[in-house]
């Protein structure tokens, strides 16, 4: 193949600059990103219960739910929560499932279950929706004084126009708005309905029969007397749509004339369907929706058409409203991938530095630089095509990639300039003795690198995803150097390079010229080490030995972690009240954590929701999203995890409340937030109270221990409840029934919806409930009256009595087992792997009956930590065939192996010094690692099998290949590290995975380039064992 391109040099750049061409034209098509889809797919199932207590729900709905849901197709784990009013389940899918299909696998085994739910539940319907569990951004709707719309009318107007506009954005999986439009709502008052002799049935019932729908037909309808002119539709005013028709509605007609309407025992007005939720933006209130991604889309385009879809909307809203996005993750995607493409050109700019100062001739310095760009093109071309995106993996797939696209072209360029020096040939002849001499060790070397990356494509799980990732983008740009290596190289030297006369080229003087005498000095260094070392091959194989203990040593001391923690621009905080606290309670200290991030130089905006918290829903609870400012406007001390940090000190004297500011987790839609999950679970049936007190004692156990640090239980605590003892032999002795009882608390004290209303063109609810002064203490209630058999009004105290209980505000199912989420960090300067193992350990010290299981992002670390070392495995078995079956030897692939622990000995000694855990990144550097430090092996042992071959003693031919060699291999290495460097000091957004990259990368490679003293040594020894052995016959 190089001949034909050295004799078409055309030809061979046409081929290149078709790569380049495909290349251009994918890279405005390919989705950008900042980490591929690694969550799991989810559905959630929602399901409303108005009025219902967080037992009666998990009983009643959940259980049957999620007896169904076992057994679905590629169901990894479901969970539940269930609170006063709605619960969720969540069913999660193995990495890979189709979204849709996981979605009407739900929906199918729904409609089974069904007919057996609640009839309150089956109206308000089960809302079955795909999600990805982080927020993509949230944005606000606020009102200037002057303007006269308050957060009821600002969530209507959310409802009408923006909301369904938002929802057919492509990329948006769920928009959910935080309020809600707007509903008739008849407050009942129930001592004035006892005045009257009513019950709130009668109200629902009068309603129901008065506010309906009449369809009446028309006059003169076909089949009509033959004489008929006319036709005309008739209408009737069947549905109300004003609060003065709703309070004319009749109760009662008495005989006198006299009527008794809605309006004489009930206030009416246009409100808000519910009041469950609340906004607040920098402390002034607002209105409010969340978007979570699609499953697979694209999350700086879906941000982009949001805002545009914003602006346009804008256009039409009411004087005085205007919009904000407070809180957006687009920002950090597009500032990471910016900041790693600098790295590239960086790299790039490095890499030539170089090779410049080795070849010393801009022709020559030209050649691979030329190829990087090529290599790169065909690379984005290929992830268009088995569909990858542009993110910060793939991107620091290329950034490695650049030391090692070189690598191939300037082994052809040293060795054709070589040839021309020593032998005087014109350059197309030195090019095609050239090719002939290293084609092979081209080949070799292009196998290895690419077989070190293969096992890593064909992990399963959301890690496999991670590691699909590297191993695809840099594979490919190693193939497509090795192919440029082959074509367009051969055919640039022949056609670029000026002729040298013999012996003239080392004759430089300046810089270069005392760079060389030096380099010269080094290789006879470094020639008469290695003869010294093959003489004393046999202890220096000892201290090789030593230096595998410590490797070992080293290696298992390496705490370890899935992903480094980012400073993502932005940090959330939990905000807990106690058990039963008002919403009052709660917006009190609302303004407290708004007032400390005000004083915060390096925040901008606070996001507050009322009513909802990663724990659980309730008017104790509130979720506060607070963005920082711009990494370029902060300095040091003003970095998330500082920012968060300072604010845990001041919300832990918080006297009302408990709040935690966590940073958000590292790739979105794993758990909620950074640091560790887990589920404890009653798995031996040991009850509710069981339960409890095992979640007490491990909270308590975790506060004790050094690794861990705010372990906390992410639910709502237990809450006061109000138990209603019905006493039902006397309620029929009074004949009353226990329908009749229900019906009437759960109207007055819960909402009834009764149907529906036509609004300004949308059909809006009829919500029926007692004033809130009228059920506001347990007296109200006892106050309340039922009608009995014979008409008379019997009070609710005749037979009920009333006592207090604490009782569960929310019940959490795991797999179908009642279970706790508890969720946490490791403390400063410990791994979340070493977080997971004391967790385990205390969670055994628990009574029998209790089990826990990982979730989340802890799930997916597990599995990760067990896939390690059978990745490792793979890729140094991987190298072992491919190299084997190249050179036809079992010893030459032994001998190269051998160096590769030395690589990683300098990546692990390069990560402990700096103090990182042994992540995902780490990983992918190591296997890095492996492919490099065999490179440079074959580079010398290659050439000295040729030697050997060609009958020179094995010592020679291996001091002479060591020589030889040396000046290549110091280059190709040095352009690596180089071309790292700009990762391993990193700064700004995304700088916490560069640095976990680039670090052990540097090291690893800088010991494996000293180790390259060990390969001789090594080549010797192994063909002496194997030469010693006589040859069977």
């Amino acid at each position: 193949m190089p001949q034909f391109f050295i004799d078409r040099p055309v030809f061979a750049w046409v081929v290149a600059l078709f790569i380049v061409l495909a290349g251009a034209l994918a890279i405005p098509q390919l989705p950008v990103a900042k980490y591929p889809v690694v969550a799991p797919p989810q559905v959630e199932v929602y399901a409303v219960y108005p009025g219902a207590s967080a037992q009666t729900l998990d009983e009643s709905v959940v259980s049957l739910i999620e007896q169904e849901l076992n057994g679905t197709d590629g169901l990894l784990y479901f969970e539940s929560q269930s609170s006063l009013g709605s619960a969720s389940i969540t069913a999660t899918f193995k990495p890979g499932t189709d979204p849709e299909m996981a979605q009407v696998n739900v929906q199918n085994r729904l409609k089974t279950v069904e007919s057996r739910l609640p009839q309150a539940v089956i109206q308000q319907g089960l809302q079955v929706e795909k999600i990805s569990s982080g927020f993509l951004m949230l944005v606000t709707l606020t009102a200037d004084k002057d303007s006269n719309l308050d957060e009821v009318a600002l969530s209507d107007y959310l409802a009408r126009n923006v909301m369904n506009e938002i929802k057919r954005v492509e990329g948006v999986g769920k928009a959910q708005l935080y309020g809600a439009e707007r509903a008739m709502r008849i407050w009942i008052n129930p001592q004035k309905l006892i005045g009257f002799n009513l019950t709130t049935a009668d109200v629902n019932e009068a309603i129901a029969s008065q506010n309906a729908q009449v369809a009446a037909g028309s006059i003169g309808d076909l089949p009509g007397s033959p004489t008929q002119e006319i036709t005309a539709t008739v209408l009737v005013k069947g549905q109300l749509s004003t609060p003065q028709e709703f309070a004319d509605i009749v109760l009662r007609a008495n005989p006198d004339g006299s009527t008794v309407r809605i309006g004489d025992v009930a206030r009416v007005e246009i409100g808000s369907q519910e009041y469950q939720y609340g906004t607040r933006l920098n402390g002034k209130s607002a209105s409010a929706f969340s978007v979570k991604l699609a499953p697979e889309a694209n999350a700086l385009s879906t941000g982009n058409l949001i805002r545009a879809k914003m602006d346009e909307l804008s256009r039409y809203f009411p004087t005085g409203v205007e919009y904000s996005i407070p809180y957006d993750t687009t920002p950090f995607v597009k500032v990471s991938i910016t900041k790693v493409i600098y790295t590239l050109v960086e790299a790039m700019v490095l890499v030539f530095a170089v090779m410049y100062l080795f070849l010393q001739n801009m022709r020559y310095t030209l050649i691979p630089t030329l190829v990087v760009p090529v290599a790169l093109m065909g690379t984005f071309a290929t992830m268009l095509v088995m569909g990858f995106s542009i993110n910060v993996l793939t991107m620091f797939g290329m950034v490695l990639a650049i030391g090692i696209l070189v690598d191939d072209a300037i082994v052809v360029v040293e060795n054709v300039e070589r040839i021309m020096v020593s032998e005087g040939l014109s350059p197309r002849d030195a090019t095609r003795k050239a090719m002939t001499q290293i084609s092979g060790a081209i080949i070799g070397i292009t196998l290895v690198l690419v077989a070190v990356f293969i096992p890593m494509a064909f992990m399963p799980g959301s890690v496999g995803i991670i590691y699909q990732q590297f191993s695809v983008s840099m594979a490919t740009s190693i193939l497509f150097s090795a192919f440029l290596a082959l074509s367009l190289t051969p055919a640039l030297c022949a056609t670029l390079l000026k002729p040298i006369a013999k012996g003239e080229h080392h004759a430089k003087g300046g810089f270069f010229g005392w760079f060389n005498r030096k380099f010269e000095h080094l290789s006879e260094g470094y020639e008469h080490w290695v003869v010294h070392l093959i003489k004393r091959s046999g202890r220096y194989l000892l201290l090789y030995g030593a230096l595998l203990v410590v490797l070992v040593v080293f290696f298992a001391r390496l705490p370890s972690s899935f992903l480094p923690v980012e400073d993502q621009g932005y940090i959330i905080t939990d905000i807990q009240l106690p058990p039963g606290a008002s919403q009052n309670r709660t917006i009190k200290v609302a303004e407290q954590i708004e007032a400390h991030n005000a004083s915060e130089p390096g925040i901008g905006n606070t996001t507050m929701i009322l009513g909802f918290s990663f724990s659980g829903n309730g008017q104790n609870a509130a979720l506060a999203f607070t963005t920082l400012k711009d990494w370029s406007e902060r300095g040091a001390k003003d970095t998330a995890s500082a920012i968060a940090g300072r604010a845990n000190a001041v919300f832990g004297e918080l006297k009302d409340a408990i709040a935690f500011a966590i940073l958000p987790p590292p790739v979105s839609g794993l758990g909620t937030s950074s640091g560790f999950e887990f589920r404890l679970q009653d798995r031996g049936s040991v009850g509710y109270d069981a339960l409890m007190q095992a979640r007490t004692e491990l909270l308590e156990l975790a506060e004790k221990s050094p690794v861990l640090a705010n372990v906390r239980e992410s639910a709502l605590a237990e809450s006061p409840q109000v138990q209603l003892e019905v006493d039902r032999k006397r309620a029929n002795a009074l004949g009353v029934s226990f329908a009749d009882i229900g019906n009437v608390l759960s109207t007055a004290v819960g909402s009834a919806y009764v149907n529906d209303f036509p609004n300004q063109g949308r059909m809006q609810r009829v919500v029926v409930q007692a004033e809130g002064d009228q059920r506001s203490q347990v007296e109200d209630l006892l106050k309340i009256n039922v009608r009995n058999n014979l008409g008379k009004m019997v009070p609710l105290s005749a037979f009920v009595e009333a006592r207090w209980i604490q009782g569960p505000a929310q019940l959490t199912r795991y797999n179908g087992y009642p279970a706790i989420s508890i969720s946490g960090e490791s403390a400063p300067g410990r791994s979340t792997g070493e977080a997971m193992i004391e967790i385990q350990r205390l969670v055994d010290q628990l009574p029998a009956g209790l089990g826990l299981e990982w979730t989340g992002l802890s799930l997916q670390e597990q599995l990760s930590g067990a896939q390690a070392p059978i990745l490792l495995g793979l890729s140094l078995l991987f190298v072992f065939l491919c190299l084997a079956a190249l050179y036809e030897s079992w010893s030459i692939p032994t001998a190269v192996l051998l160096v590769v622990p030395l690589g990683v000995l300098g990546a692990v000694l390069a990560v402990t010094l700096r103090g990182m855990p042994n992540d995902v990144f780490f990983k992918v550097g190591l296997i890095t690692i492996i492919g490099l430090s065999a490179k440079n092996a074959i580079l010398i042992i290659e050439f000295a099998k040729t030697l050997y071959d060609e009958g020179h003693d094995l010592v020679d031919a291996t001091v002479q290949a060591a020589r030889l060699r040396l000046r290549p291999i110091v280059m190709t290495s040095l352009a690596f590290i180089l071309g790292v460097v700009p990762l391993a000091i990193a700064t700004g957004a995304s700088s916490a995975s560069q640095q976990a990259i680039g670090t052990g990368v540097i090291g690893g490679m800088i010991v494996a380039t000293l180790a390259v003293v060990f390969v001789p040594v090594f080549f010797v020894v192994v063909m002496k064992l194997v030469r010693s052995k006589p040859r069977q016959l």
